[in-house]
């Protein structure tokens, strides 16, 4: 195991001082450190191809740049890295997390990926080799890096395992440009004034019939707070595929029209596939509502910044064509969004953080979704 600073100051004094990413557990100590570092620029993507993209942009602009990323977020970077990096020969460093790798448990949702990682690069083209796990191997990974990049103009990767890097705690905020406005000054109001997400989420459970809705929980704590505060058959746990959670939502609810199909979201899987917004507001009935938690952070990753305090999630929805838009107001205006004119909306502050000794579900993924078909199937 080595220190995020071991990796980052000698990549830095190569060059390396443009850095993109979308949060895994196993990064956050180098997110972390580079955002703490004044000397270095760190850009929280919406998702991985982004980060790719921005990456690459700042190569264009003569710097040397990472992109960092969990595996299973490697799909969304496969198109730029396909038909951008390699046609223009763009040659950028990766960072990509080895989740699920073989032998090691993790979660469900990292099983195929971690099998594979490796392969699917070889696929693209792209040479590997492993993120250093002692101090005597960090120079020599580095400029075998470095190497590659300058001879071949393609991206070049290294495969981080578990634990490669020591924890390192995030020192101050990251420091996300102000914009002014309504939406940022909403984003400043008070912690302790915020409502937590579990009450939230206890009061919507308790608003929500069994029979006559359906309940998408957003990956990471969400699902998993839901599921600790009652495990329903009409719920369905998000465990992967990171904002999706709407897509999903919105194909159910086209299929059901009878079900009322509520999808809580949370603000970075929100900001990773924004088009969503669109899609829903266009092709959405009456029976989709959309319960936006926000917390200006990933959570579940280290409580890294998301960019959306400089975000107007409700005039975004809006302008897609939602029918109803909420902003939150008490608990007494959610059976108020819930009764509204949809496809609806609603966008809520919460504040941070989770009950101590959070549960993992233990249903299995595929059986929550054979468990919520049948259900459909019986209440139909």
């Amino acid at each position: 195991m080595i220190k995020a600073s071991q990796f980052v100051e000698p990549a830095k004094q190569l060059g390396f001082d443009f850095w993109a990413g979308v949060p895994c557990s196993y990064l956050a100590p180098l997110i972390n450190y580079t955002i703490d570092d004044p000397g270095l620029t760190y850009i929280s993507s919406a998702n991985e191809g982004d980060a790719v993209a921005v990456a690459s942009g700042a190569v264009l602009g003569g710097h040397r740049a990472v992109a960092m990323m969990q595996n299973s977020g490697l799909g969304n970077a496969v198109s730029p890295l396909t038909s951008l990096n390699h046609v223009f020969q763009i040659p950028v460093l990766l960072i990509i997390t080895l989740r699920g790798e073989p032998g090691r448990p993790d979660e469900p949702q990292h099983a195929l990926m971690g099998q594979i990682t490796q392969q699917l690069l070889e696929t693209m083209g792209i040479p590997w080799s492993w993120f250093p796990e002692t101090e005597q191997d960090i120079d020599s990974v580095l400029h075998m890096a470095v190497s590659q990049l300058d001879t071949s103009s393609r991206p070049y990767a290294l495969i981080m395992r578990k634990g490669a890097v020591a924890p390192y705690a995030l020192q101050q905020n990251p420091g996300l440009v102000n914009r002014g406005g309504d939406s940022h000054e909403r984003a400043l109001t008070a912690a302790s004034e915020l409502p937590a997400r579990h009450d939230i989420l206890q009061e919507l459970i308790a608003r929500s019939e069994v029979t006559e809705t359906v309940l998408i929980a957003s990956t990471g704590f969400t699902g998993r707070e839901l599921y600790a505060i009652e495990d329903r058959a009409n719920q369905l746990y998000m465990v992967g595929s990171m904002g999706c959670a709407s897509s999903l939502g919105l194909g159910l609810s086209i299929a059901r029209p009878d079900k009322k199909v509520i999808v809580i979201d949370g603000d970075g899987a929100a900001l990773m596939r924004m088009g969503n917004f669109a899609t829903v507001g266009t092709y959405a009935g009456s029976n989709f509502y959309n319960l936006l938690l926000d917390n200006h952070v990933h959570e579940s990753t280290g409580g890294q910044a998301t960019v959306s305090p400089a975000i107007d999630f409700p005039a975004i929805a809006r302008a897609c064509g939602y029918q109803t838009v909420y902003q939150w107001a008490g608990f007494e205006g959610l059976s108020s969004f819930l009764d509204s004119k949809a496809p609806a909306f609603m966008h809520v502050q919460t504040g941070q953080g989770v009950s101590h000794g959070l549960p993992r579900p233990t249903i299995k993924p595929v059986d929550v979704a054979r468990r919520l078909m049948q259900h459909l199937i019986i209440g139909a």
